[in-house]
């Protein structure tokens, strides 16, 4: 007989598998990094009496959650820095940009370890790198320190005049390099990924998504939070962003696109019917007023077929990583845009942080549910620290009245890399004097004194 190393048990186990069984007082059993059975905690005991039991009183366990769009280097070690009252850009052009610029490899593995810790503390097992790296390999040993599940990319434009840009031969070198260092089903896989928007010539974007459809890797890229890709798609080609990327078979179920806020009818039919999925940030959009209550359509998105996560963006657009909060503002905006509560809820926006967000990731037969065969990648929330009633819903209660304060033990690969909020693996309080000092390195570098819109006195 198949031995546990692990059994996690709870008040409530959500299961994310076909039926959306919630097993009260149940468990997961778990070998190396495999589950091998779900069911009632005492079965599981019973079968297995020499495993390790991690459980608490009043948890509900779910499936790690997925963040499917978070820029890990750049922004997690100056978090919420950027200004709100900027023209639309200009915390692109002013303010992110200079500071990505000034980025050592060192700086890139303190700001990885740090936004991949604040992942776990959410909840977060598996987060997609949104590609702003200067140094891949450098993030891909902080997400390793953290112990998080995800992908890394490296910078992919190539247009003049920013930073880390190169012609289409150096840029897909560049793409070729982190694909090999990174194999598809490791902990850590390489991703193709451009920055996109109407940053990449026609040549860039063709050839990243034949290396993408060659190699069997993933690949992402940003398109349409606001009103200012489909305008400069239709100065320079005449077409909407969603159509051209279609003419120039770009789109494909390699594709992750991140955004995609502004569509219209076309692009949102070429979307259907090109197995793309799509990163959806709902905070990012809201912080910088990009028009998500107006133009944003992915619940019709969802409906039609296309897989729907969730992210969390920058730490100075969606300025966090909880994927609860993000599943409930994304319910909420679905509820009031449309005037009808009947027509999307909790259940459906937890969905999108968890299983659908898996095949989004292109990783849905490993992750996204608790079902034997799958990942052990698994989160215990308290319950009891919230005060939800025992017979509440869960999903209402880890949705609504949740977030990831909630958050106790975090399980990757069947290793606890989180217990009692605390990492097991990192020094914290070292970390954190690592990142105030590359924060002030970085602030300096890139010439940035932040400003307090109010007067700050001692």
């Amino acid at each position: 007989m198949t031995q546990a190393d692990l059994i996690v048990c709870g008040s409530a186990v959500v299961t994310m598998n076909a039926e959306r069984e919630i097993l009260l007082d149940g468990g997961v059993a778990v070998r190396k990094d495999l589950i091998i059975a779900v069911g009632p905690a005492r079965d599981l005991r019973e079968r297995w009496p020499h495993a390790r039991v991690l459980e608490r009183p009043d948890s509900i366990v779910t499936p790690g959650l997925i963040n499917v769009h978070q820029h890990l280097t750049g922004d997690p070690l100056l978090r919420s820095c950027i200004p709100d009252r900027l023209p639309p850009g200009a915390s692109i052009r002013d303010w992110s940009l200079p500071l990505y610029a000034t980025h050592t490899p060192e700086h890139d593995e303190v700001a990885a370890t740090v936004g991949a810790l604040d992942c776990l503390r959410n909840g977060v097992t598996t987060v997609i790198e949104a590609g702003t790296v200067a140094h891949p390999a450098r993030a891909a040993a902080g997400m390793h320190a953290a112990g998080i599940r995800g992908s890394v990319g490296t910078w992919g434009w190539d247009v003049p005049d920013v930073p880390f840009t190169a012609d289409v031969p150096e840029v897909l070198a560049r793409q070729r390099d982190v694909l090999e260092r990174f194999p598809a089903g490791g902990r850590v896989e390489g991703w193709v990924t451009l920055v996109g928007h109407d940053l990449a010539s026609d040549a860039l974007l063709t050839a990243a998504a034949d290396l993408a459809r060659d190699s069997g890797a993933r690949m992402t890229m940003h398109l349409s939070p606001s009103a200012a890709d489909p305008a400069a798609y239709l100065r320079r080609v005449g077409r909407r962003p969603v159509v051209h990327l279609d003419r120039f078979g770009v789109l494909g179920p390699h594709l992750l696109l991140s955004h995609a806020v502004w569509l219209d009818d076309e692009e949102l039919d070429a979307l259907a019917g090109s197995g793309t999925s799509v990163a959806y940030c709902p905070w990012a959009y809201l912080r910088l007023g990009q028009g998500v209550t107006g133009a944003g359509r992915h619940a019709e998105m969802s409906a039609r077929g296309i897989p729907i996560g969730l992210g969390g963006d920058s730490a100075n657009a969606g300025d966090h990583c909880d994927m609860l909060k993000a599943a409930a503002l994304a319910a909420g905006l679905v509820r009031d845009t449309r005037t009808d509560p009947q027509i999307f809820g909790a259940h459906d926006a937890f969905e999108w942080a968890t299983v659908t967000g898996a095949v989004a990731a292109g990783m849905g037969g490993r992750i996204g549910s608790l079902e034997p065969g799958k990942l052990a990648d698994l989160v215990v929330h308290d319950a009891g620290r919230s005060g939800w009633p025992s017979a509440a819903d869960p999903v209402l209660a880890l949705v609504w009245g949740g977030d990831g304060r909630t958050v106790r033990d975090v399980v990757v690969g069947g290793e606890p890399v989180l217990r009692g909020g605390r990492s097991t693996r990192i020094d914290e309080p070292e970390l954190q004097e690592r990142g105030r000092r590359v924060a002030a390195d970085t602030l300096a570098a890139a010439g940035i004194i932040v400003p307090s819109r109010w007067p700050l006195r001692r």
